[in-house]
């Protein structure tokens, strides 16, 4: 499902832009929009979360089963010049992972298949920094690249929860750090700027809660676990 959304997401803003590129109209729309020093808007989007893991030992890897989650929230941009802009994008983010563990885990342990799983859902506030750089305008539209450098908290953790896995509770890291890469196209219309995009986020922590038990099946054997994930963004100004 998510595959399909994000190949309809990168067709949809290729043939925007084809069509504004090769369009023999030259009227410009809202064309005093990118002068303002300040300017405001809001985004909704998709979201593709994945954990990267590092093991201690060489054993089968665990497996991460995604989920397409939601997004939404504001913009706020300020302009340095005709090509650069600093962007600030606060958000909440909803998704949903499934660790599945391999059963060699749990040699010489009692399990049972519900052990084999750990469902992790994380609510993150999510506020990234972004420098954004752009092309010339062209007729009515301009591409651009984005990066920078984000923080979230996760509502969702259960970072503080006394019990573990050995109790079915997975827990993760309240705080995280990351950093940002993607690109965009700015579609100028009548009457507001339209702007689809897509980003990957990269964790720069670990964002595992180990369990009391260093021999733990579910966390025993991971160095560390970090986020990545990919965002679609439609963002309205």
């Amino acid at each position: 499902m998510k595959n399909i959304i994000f190949l309809f997401a990168f067709l949809f803003m290729f043939q925007l832009a084809s069509a504004q590129l090769f369009s023999k109209e030259k009227i410009l729309n809202d064309e005093n929009v990118d002068k303002a020093f300040l300017s405001y808007g809001y985004f909704i989007g998709f979201n593709s979360y994945d954990f990267n893991f590092d093991y201690k030992q060489d054993k089968p890897d665990i497996q991460v089963a995604k989920s397409t989650g939601f997004n939404v929230g504001l913009v706020g941009n300020m302009r340095i010049n005709d090509y650069l802009d600093l962007r600030l994008e606060p958000g909440l983010y909803i998704t949903t992972r499934t660790l599945e563990y391999p059963e060699s885990y749990f040699n010489g342990i009692d399990f049972s298949p519900s052990d084999l799983e750990r469902e992790v859902k994380s609510t993150y506030i999510h506020v990234p920094l972004l420098l954004k750089v752009s092309t010339k305008r062209l007729n009515n539209f301009k591409p651009f690249i984005v990066g920078g450098i984000s923080t979230a908290l996760n509502l969702s953790s259960n970072e503080d929860n006394p019990d573990d896995n050995s109790a079915g509770k997975f827990r993760t890291k309240k705080n995280m750090y990351f950093y940002e890469v993607g690109f965009g196209i700015d579609f100028y219309l009548y009457y507001f700027k339209f702007t689809p995009s897509i980003r990957g986020v990269f964790a720069i922590n670990d964002e595992l809660v180990r369990d009391a038990d260093p021999n733990s099946p579910w966390t025993g054997n991971i160095e560390s676990m970090k986020t990545r994930g990919v965002f679609i963004n439609f963002t309205f100004q």
